[in-house]
């Protein structure tokens, strides 16, 4: 298992894992999990621990190869929201709910994948901008509010928007209507 990160803005980005990090796990039908790369069996925390420190993880079935990596992640996320702090409140997951069937549902999914990418990279780039600041100094500014987080923050919702509007515009171009 691994360690927390020291740094509050420490991730990895799943678009630059490195070949060598890509881990095949099989799901036995004893609902076992069974890492190929160390040829042994794991936990689910365990696989949230690889995917946390950049690991690219594919799931199959161990009989049939069905990939079943998606299923593991929703399972690893179901488990983080109903044990600890959610990160979705019932109004966000009823709402994702709603597209489900909705004409706009593919839409939701590229909006919210291109929303968390634009995040992450503001994450990296905050990252880059503040390796010298000690642990300390980072509780200070995210407890205390701040001119330089509500700026990075109005920045994330500006460029939010603007992907937002994107997609729609292209959605729109690709229907033959013009905006």
């Amino acid at each position: 298992m691994s360690k927390k990160s020291a740094h509050p803005t420490d991730f990895q980005n799943t678009h630059t894992v490195d070949a060598d990090k890509h881990r095949l796990i099989k799901k036995y039908p004893n609902r076992r999990l069974y890492d190929t790369h160390t040829s042994g069996y794991i936990t689910l925390q365990e696989v949230k621990s690889m995917v946390v420190d950049g690991h690219s993880i594919q799931v199959v079935d161990a009989k049939t190869n069905e990939d079943l990596t998606r299923s593991i992640y929703l399972q690893i996320i179901l488990d983080e929201e109903a044990g600890g702090i959610p990160m979705f409140s019932e109004q966000i997951l009823a709402n994702i709910i709603r597209f489900y069937g909705h004409s706009l549902q593919g839409f939701m999914g590229s909006y919210l994948e291109k929303n968390v990418q634009t995040f992450l990279d503001m994450q990296q780039h905050m990252n880059d901008q503040t390796q010298h600041m000690s642990p300390e100094i980072w509780t200070q500014m995210l407890t205390n509010p701040n001119p330089f987080l509500q700026n990075m923050l109005g920045n994330y919702t500006e460029q939010s928007q603007q992907i937002f509007t994107q997609m729609q515009t292209q959605m729109l171009n690709a229907m033959g209507l013009k905006r």
